[in-house]
């Protein structure tokens, strides 16, 4: 295949993306004191999931009642709340038509989508909890299922809901390189590279397409450790394949560059101050670069500001 036949598959690839991955730099930076975007009469107590699509529709569960909250371009107020008959999620992904995949993560064991043409939820997966999901480019579900030490998927065309597929995981905690301790967050590449917040092993493990032993690419036991994780819980990658981790027990956003990681945003300590977090527990990037991240035990949404200039020339992939 010539150079510019594989450029073009990529940018298609890309443009299949239902989320901002932006094209960072290694020495990207963001304003270290976040702006609250809700609060606890908003968003409620101990906020978990997020998710910022590429048109800059912010999605939040609320956890009291399970209504996913949206707005569009950082309005004020919500545009819009959908009610689920959930009764706790920590994972919600919204896809490139606006359906939103919203998960039970500790009563119910479903994972269930609301769809933009019906405008009512309809079970699609059978699963004992749910705190991770995500959909690739193939449009197969992926599931964490915390408590399972597992990740399950579910292809399209599996014809019954119960043929949950396992990713990655035997379902027995452990830390061997085919175990999971409590995955949380998920990322899966257009290269079906699945990531996976291996949360009380304290790393991000990389399982390759058909391997069941994975990588251990961040934490203290990677290949080049340099970085302590204490239970992260959010994973997301840029176009450079820059990871960004929420490292929720130690209250900070990290990512990596090209000398390792490093902290980028709630870097002075647990706490409530404009630049710190406590229990942050997921984030999404928005199509300029910012950084929403749910701060649970704050029971606020913060937005960390980008700085383009960090990086000189930024841009979306689409």
């Amino acid at each position: 295949m010539t150079n510019s036949f594989l450029h073009s598959f990529s940018l298609y690839l890309f443009s299949a993306l239902s989320f901002n991955q932006p094209k960072f730099c290694s020495i990207a930076t963001w304003n270290s004191n976040g702006i609250t975007f809700v609060n606890q009469s908003i968003v409620g107590s101990t906020p978990r999931a997020i998710f910022v699509n590429t048109d800059n529709t912010i999605h939040v569960v609320k956890q009291e009642d399970t209504t996913v909250l949206i707005w569009h371009e950082e309005s004020f107020n919500p545009t819009n709340i959908i009610h689920s008959n959930l009764t706790r999620s920590s994972a919600l992904f919204v896809v490139l038509n606006g359906d939103i995949y919203i998960g039970d993560d500790v009563y119910n064991g479903l994972v269930q989508k609301w769809s933009v043409g019906t405008n009512i939820f309809v079970t699609v997966m059978n699963v004992t909890s749910c705190f991770g999901l995500f959909v690739d480019i193939n449009d197969s579900l992926y599931c964490s299922m915390c408590d399972d030490h597992q990740v399950v998927k579910r292809s399209p065309n599996d014809p019954l809901m119960a043929s949950n597929r396992v990713a990655a995981g035997i379902g027995r905690a452990g830390s061997a390189s085919n175990q999971l301790n409590n995955p949380v967050g998920i990322f899966v590449d257009v290269n079906m590279d699945l990531y996976v917040a291996d949360s009380f092993n304290n790393r991000v493990q990389l399982f390759q397409p058909g391997e069941l032993n994975g990588l251990t690419v961040a934490g203290s036991k990677s290949l080049n450790p340099t970085i302590t994780l204490g239970y992260p819980t959010g994973i997301l990658l840029d176009a450079e394949k820059y990871l960004f981790i929420v490292d929720r027990g130690n209250h900070r956003i990290v990512g990596s560059g090209l000398n390792g990681f490093r902290c980028l945003v709630g870097c002075d300590g647990r706490g409530s101050q404009s630049n710190q977090l406590s229990n942050p527990f997921s984030f999404s990037f928005d199509r300029s670069g910012n950084m929403f991240v749910t701060d649970e035990s704050n029971h606020r949404i913060q937005k960390f500001q980008y700085f383009k200039e960090s990086c000189g020339k930024f841009r979306i992939i689409k």
